[in-house]
């Protein structure tokens, strides 16, 4: 009998050898794969953390925008009653006096927006339910001293120095109006004349202001002055005129816009 038998070593490093030649590529992909595990989640960490600053960079900036460039704005919607003209009652008797028809009291009516960062006053007021005043759009703005009119029935923008005896500044006007609202306090019924005269059309209305740009832009804009300041005017002289009734301190103010 012949006997056969193997080196126990070569036998086992042939089975090595084997196990080694089916497994090594696996191993070395697998070795291979993990940087590029590694520096694929880097990356997408590194683009989430760039995308979050994005976004917080866009609101942050978003939040910016909106506090230096809209207005902090007080809106008020206003009615106030008011008399034609003033009475003068004497107190010699404690009596009911019925007043006439042309003494009824009238209604105005007007929407306020106040822009106290700006200096700014912005006054819509509506078709009057009587027919003695034109809607209109009106600008007070104190940082450049101007009053703008826009007669929103003749489309016309008209422009004068700002006159502070009758507007009262952004702050006051808002204290006003929180207490009439409020009810602490009741504004004077009695009205105020002034009368305007046309003198000239003015073309470059981009140079009175952003307001007063936006009033009047694309409209015919012309220059006011007070009719008692022009020499030589008589008040009996015959003019367009056209009215706007408006509220803006503790009285209503009737701005009579005549052309010549």
């Amino acid at each position: 009998m012949v006997k056969v038998s193997f080196n126990s070593a070569l036998g086992q490093k042939d089975v090595k050898k084997d196990v080694e030649t089916l497994l090594p590529e696996e191993d070395k992909d697998a070795e291979a794969a993990l940087p590029v595990r590694h520096q694929s989640r880097a990356w997408c960490w590194c683009m989430c953390l760039g995308l979050a600053l994005m976004l917080s960079g866009v609101v942050v900036g978003g939040v910016y925008l909106y506090h230096y460039y809209i207005p902090e704005e007080q809106v008020f919607v206003c009615g106030v009653a008011y008399r034609e003209q003033d009475l003068m009652i004497q107190e010699e008797e404690e009596v009911e006096v019925e007043l006439p028809n042309q003494y009824h009291l009238r209604q105005l009516e007007e929407r306020v927006q106040v822009l106290e960062k700006e200096q700014v006053e912005l006054i819509n007021i509506p078709v009057p339910d009587f027919d003695n005043g034109d809607p209109a759009d009106i600008v007070h703005d104190f940082q450049r001293r101007l009053t703008a009119y826009l007669d929103l029935s003749l489309n016309k923008c008209y422009v004068i120095p700002l006159n502070t005896s009758i507007v009262m500044p952004p702050r006051d006007l808002v204290e006003l109006l929180v207490n009439i609202k409020d009810g602490t306090y009741l504004p004077q019924s009695y009205l105020v004349h002034e009368e305007m005269i046309v003198t000239e059309r003015l073309e470059h209305v981009d140079q009175l202001g952003y307001f007063i740009y936006n009033l009047c832009r694309g409209k015919d804009t012309f220059k006011l002055q007070r009719r008692d300041r022009i020499l030589g005017m008589q008040k009996r002289e015959a003019l367009n005129c056209h009215k706007i009734r408006h509220f803006e301190n503790k009285f209503v103010v009737e701005t009579v816009i005549c052309e010549p």
